[in-house]
């Protein structure tokens, strides 16, 4: 009588079926993420566009053809602890825990790493379903993949334009003419300015809000050799 009580309910074959695409879909993006040491990925939003026939403007470039000053800005920018987490940085969180009024109010704390599995596996805006999926996604992205390997896969993937542009190097193309390899400190800052909102904010024509930020960022990355350092090494 207990064995009958404590015995799980047999599934029919659809649910059978069901239950396991969707333990497949959980599943694959952290298979996919070992193949991704090795194979440059698309995001999901270049998948989308390119599926409805939007623009997309793309072209992959190796870290090591990047200008040095445009990954340092860029954690400057977006992400200063990068090294010293393992892909979810908990420090920003509890601080941006403590700085919210209400869950509404609650902001920040995504770190290039979560970035990186939103862009790569999940969906844009906000959704508390997409952050619990982010979160073991980001760490185990961070186990499996150097740090090198997941800041170039973001500066290759993340949006950089408002008509299709994504990438770095298409990002430069537009706003400046020239390749990520001819970046001065000022433009690479310009560009790390754009990236929480590519659309609004342009680094081809920069208001004053976007000069100045980029001239903070210019200004701080000149001051962080352990950023630099980090850039190196990985560590």
């Amino acid at each position: 009588m207990a064995y009958d009580i404590l015995r799980l309910p047999r599934l029919s074959r659809p649910w059978r079926a069901l239950l396991f695409v969707l333990l497949g879909l959980l599943l694959l993006p952290y298979l996919l993420t070992v193949l991704y040491s090795v194979v440059n990925p698309p995001s999901t939003v270049m998948l989308w566009r390119s599926l409805t026939g939007q623009r997309v403007e793309h072209r992959y470039v190796p870290l090591a053809r990047v200008s040095a000053a445009l990954p340092v800005a860029v954690l400057i920018a977006e992400d200063g602890r990068y090294c010293s987490h393992y892909g979810v940085d908990f420090t920003e969180i509890s601080n941006a825990i403590e700085d919210a009024e209400g869950l509404d109010d609650l902001r920040g704390g995504s770190t290039i790493t979560q970035q990186v599995a939103k862009n790569l596996f999940l969906w844009p805006g906000r959704s508390f379903v997409r952050k619990v999926l982010e979160f073991p996604l980001a760490l185990w992205i961070d186990l499996v993949l150097s740090k090198r390997r997941v800041l170039e896969i973001y500066l290759n993937i993340a949006e950089w334009g408002p008509d299709g542009e994504f990438g770095a190097e298409a990002g430069s193309r537009r706003a400046f003419g020239r390749s990520v390899d001819g970046l001065s400190a000022y433009q690479a800052a310009l560009l790390a300015a754009m990236l929480p909102n590519p659309v609004t904010r342009d680094a081809k024509r920069p208001g004053p809000g976007l000069r100045r930020l980029a001239g903070l960022y210019q200004g701080r990355a000149s001051r962080s050799p352990e950023v630099a350092k980090c850039v190196r090494t990985g560590r």
